[in-house]
């Protein structure tokens, strides 16, 4: 299981966010930060707190290593924001040097452009010091035309895409991904947007679905027994793939987004992690911070339109966070990596800033109090881990 973080005392040592902060919560209360801002990190930083990490001797199934990751979607121009190579670059220069060694991308974000981003970086690294995850469901094609649905990237790679979870779709998708990022192995392949949500499927989501079964489910499973990947399972915004995935494949692990956050995680404590710790299948949890609005972003998941109920939660907990002086970014971050069902959570940076501020959340000590109010106000699920249990 997870290591355990160290309570910190009186004298404990002060890094970066470690100063006491009141600055930030106003500017994030009006949901006015432009994705170049930073929510500073609130409360007392431990900077020789190390990362959390999975104990994985006794582990049946896969888990990486490590329980922090980065998530690959800001990397491909996500939410139609222009960053250029050398501001990715030196943001992961900046999640590798303060110790973040899980790295999720795909091939759907920027249309390879997160992928061959993450290469800058991997290709560059020993293959054996780090956590690697892709994903499979599309198959690029190189095209003069650009897309009619411009998605969340902005000047994305000049491809197309078509969907494809056959065997032989799903085996090109991991060699296609090995070349972009120029590394040898993935650890981790996931099954990308099996989903009505995913609004090129909507019901017809369960055709693509019959055909996963048949194909990439069947030949991700070979892969895994010949040794080119350690483990796979779905990446998904709604966990309908998984609920049908688990009577008729053997997954081993999952990426659910925007289903395990302090704002949203009710169905996933009742029926998802239950389902899944049942089969010794973990999850990595994707949009902890439900697509930077609880750092503050005027959006909610993916969308401009923020839903009232989910603004009145964030403004509660921002003031019950500042009371016990800390941010509710820390609050949102802590609180996705607690459950023992989660292996890691994967959130998003574009900055090196961003990355610096997510690390220094990690290593706060939130006072129990803190939890026992929100329970109390019913802002979280009484039963929902917070880390302060043992």
């Amino acid at each position: 299981m997870m290591t355990r973080r160290n309570l910190l005392q009186a004298g404990a040592a002060l890094g970066v966010g470690s100063v006491v902060r009141s600055t930030a919560s106003a500017q994030a209360l009006k949901f006015q930060m432009s994705s170049g801002d930073v929510m500073k990190t609130k409360g007392l930083v431990d900077i020789a707190e190390k990362l959390p990490i999975n104990e994985t001797s006794g582990d049946k199934r896969y888990r990486p290593k490590f329980r922090m990751g980065l998530g690959g979607l800001a990397a491909g121009n996500g939410f139609n924001t222009v960053s250029n190579d050398e501001e990715i670059l030196g943001m992961l220069n900046k999640a590798w040097d303060s110790g973040i060694r899980y790295f999720d991308t795909a091939p759907f974000y920027g249309l390879s452009l997160s992928e061959r981003r993450y290469g800058d970086l991997l290709r560059n690294k020993k293959r054996e010091d780090y956590v690697l995850s892709s994903k499979v469901g599309r198959i690029l094609t190189p095209s003069s035309e650009p897309l009619e649905k411009k998605w969340h990237w902005a000047n994305p790679s000049p491809f197309h895409y078509k969907y494809d979870y056959t065997a032989a779709g799903t085996r090109r998708s991991v060699e296609d991904s090995l070349h972009r990022i120029g590394v040898s192995s993935l650890d981790i392949v996931f099954i990308h947007d099996l989903s009505p949500q995913n609004s090129d499927m909507g019901e017809d989501w369960t055709k693509y679905f019959d055909q996963a079964v048949k194909g990439a489910m069947p030949e991700l499973t070979k892969m895994r027994e010949e040794g080119m990947i350690k483990a796979w399972g779905f990446g998904i915004n709604t966990p309908h793939a998984i609920y049908k995935a688990v009577d008729v494949a053997d997954p081993d692990i999952c990426l659910l987004a925007l289903q395990y956050s302090i704002l949203d995680h009710q169905q996933a404590l009742e029926k998802t992690f239950p389902l899944l710790d049942e089969r010794d299948i973990s999850v990595v949890v994707g949009a902890p911070l439900n697509g930077g609005f609880l750092a503050g972003r005027d959006r909610f998941n993916y969308s401009s339109k923020i839903p009232q109920p989910m603004r009145k939660k964030f403004t509660a907990i921002d003031s019950i966070a500042k009371k016990h002086g800390i941010d509710i970014k820390t609050a949102a971050l802590q609180f996705a990596e607690a459950p023992s069902t989660v292996a890691a959570i994967v959130p998003g940076a574009r900055t090196a800033q961003q990355v610096e501020e997510n690390i220094a959340s990690m290593k706060v000590q939130i006072p129990a109090d803190f939890w026992r109010e929100l329970k109390a106000a019913n802002l979280i699920a009484e039963e929902a881990p917070t880390g302060t249990e043992s």
